[in-house]
């Protein structure tokens, strides 16, 4: 039988991959051709979805973008047999953009049916919580915490540290939470992995469970993913049937369970302590700390909360040994990191790097430079709290410690490519604006400097008391770095100073509205 894989990844949805897969299935069945079609998760080369593949004796062939309309020139030029045709780039592997990754994380995501239990354990599945279940859970905290993982989620703390503390605290009551409320511009690392590799997260979360002594989890997914909260349900209910959930688990006297919490479209609960009070049916607002998280989180019990990310890395540490994830990275950044290009970029998708990759070689190696053609002028990196970044700072390596030097951060890993038609003023106020939506209003430097902040832009663009306004907007910057309570308002200052910093002139402009004013007399 021949085998056809057809992504059900939400962004190959997006473009038609469910027409396309019907479409090959209809022509197959008028030439008789016995082919099966697995729809899988994406490889994450998003420019070239739907990404049609075909299995062959020596790997699979891909052929894409591929709309319905190219599915009878495909049938005629024999892709089933991986024949050429204008639409293929030959063995998948070999494919530039995908053969240059370290997936670590991502290694099974584009190639296994992702609600298929058998599969995932076919390409290395579970061998993780099946070493895991037989070690002592401190065991367990030394091996991650030997392996150099930090928190993928923005801050990057020590993924070792939370689970120790959570470990070493008493209480028959714990809790491990995935903070899957992926809400920064740019980014799709989470949904693509929930979407094509659950059982990857499942498997990290239980390790995570056995590790800490929590019997109970929860994967807290905001609400614009409906593809991911089904994939999720449908592959915990598997897991469960197939006894890696549930009571003793696989015949040992650990037991732990999952469940699936849909966010409100909230952008603040995806700060940890928000999300905490979300799922507990409460309004999600920043709780005060200390305590924090680990020792007083969901209903007040001891937590691990990482997110997907950080989480689906720990099977791979598990399997291959915490040395083994430590050889990857630079410095104090060890492993890999799921890097998200997207904005003005000709080539947009995932690319798993080990720590150390430049921006430069990201957007040009990978990205194949802007969609317009026009030269790069700045990237704004770690979502929509993060620096914008200029050309000059474009070599600077992929590392927390290096980007923190340059005032930025790595945050999610998402980058977002402007080219050289961006106004930064405006994106500066976009980021006040951002923020001053987003806000819990539980703090005042949130709340109102948010709001006095995109006034001030607008003067200073409108050039009112420009010099002054410039001043005040620092002024608050400052005020509301140091006077948040979480980093919502914490971090708004990043992208506004960034911008002030490395792209001055565009606050030096002429303004448009004084522009019109002198036309019209």
């Amino acid at each position: 039988m021949i085998k056809v894989f057809v992504p059900r990844d939400a962004a190959a949805l997006s473009v038609g991959a469910d027409e396309v897969a019907a479409a090959i299935a209809k022509e197959a069945k008028s030439r008789n051709l016995d082919i099966q079609i697995v729809r899988n998760g994406s490889r994450g080369m998003l420019y070239l979805e739907p990404l049609v593949e075909v299995e062959m004796p020596g790997g699979r062939v891909a052929y894409g973008p591929v709309a319905p309309s190219d599915v009878t020139s495909l049938f005629d030029a024999k892709f089933y047999e991986g024949k050429a045709h204008a639409l293929s780039h030959g063995p998948t592997e070999e494919i530039p953009y995908f053969k240059n990754q370290e997936r670590l994380t991502f290694a099974r995501c584009g190639i296994t049916d992702p609600l298929s239990i058998e599969d995932y354990r076919a390409h290395g599945g579970y061998v993780g919580l099946s070493k895991a279940l037989h070690m002592k859970p401190i065991d367990i905290v030394t091996e991650v915490t030997n392996s150099g993982l930090r928190g993928r989620g923005g801050a990057g703390f020590p993924t070792g540290i939370k689970w120790k503390t959570v470990h070493d605290l008493p209480g028959a009551e714990k809790y491990v939470v995935c903070n899957a409320d992926e809400g920064d511009s740019g980014t799709f690392a989470d949904r693509m992995l929930m979407e094509g590799d659950p059982f990857c997260l499942i498997e990290g979360m239980t390790i995570a469970a056995v590790a800490g002594g929590a019997t109970r989890g929860y994967i807290y997914v905001r609400s614009e993913y409906p593809h991911a909260v089904h994939v999720l349900r449908e592959a915990i209910e598997i897991a469960r049937k197939a006894n890696w959930l549930g009571d003793n688990i696989q015949g040992t006297k650990y037991a732990f369970d999952l469940f699936v919490r849909m966010g409100a479209g909230a952008y603040i609960c995806g700060e940890e302590t928000s999300m905490l009070e979300s799922i507990e049916g409460k309004r999600g607002i920043v709780r005060y700390k200390p305590p924090i998280p680990a020792i007083e989180g969901l209903f007040g019990k001891p937590s691990i909360i990482n997110n997907v990310m950080s989480f689906a890395a720990v099977p791979i540490i598990m399997t291959e040994g915490g040395e083994f994830y430590k050889n990857y990275g630079v410095g104090r950044s060890r492993g890999t990191l799921a890097f998200q290009i997207a904005g003005n970029i000709k080539q947009g998708g995932l690319v798993e790097k080990a720590f150390g990759v430049t921006t430069r070689q990201l957007i040009e190696d990978w990205g194949g430079g802007t969609a317009t053609g026009r030269p790069v002028r700045a990237v704004q990196v770690g979502g929509p709290l993060g620096a914008y970044i200029p050309e000059s700072k474009f070599d600077v390596p992929m590392d927390y410690e290096e980007f923190a030097k340059v005032d930025a951060m790595v945050g999610h890993g998402g980058l977002v490519v402007f080219d050289d038609t961006v106004d930064m003023a405006k994106q500066a106020r976009f980021a006040m604006e951002f923020c001053a939506i987003e806000s819990c209003g539980k703090c005042t430097p949130c709340r109102i400097g948010s709001t006095r902040g995109v006034e001030v832009i607008d003067r200073i663009i409108d050039d009112v008391d420009r010099s002054k306004n410039l001043a005040l907007l620092q002024d608050l910057c400052v005020t509301m770095a140091d006077g948040s309570l979480c980093a919502m308002g914490g971090l708004t200052p990043f992208p506004v100073m960034s911008a002030l910093r490395g792209f001055p002139e565009d606050f030096h402009k002429p303004s448009p509205n004084k522009f019109l004013a002198d036309a019209a007399e």
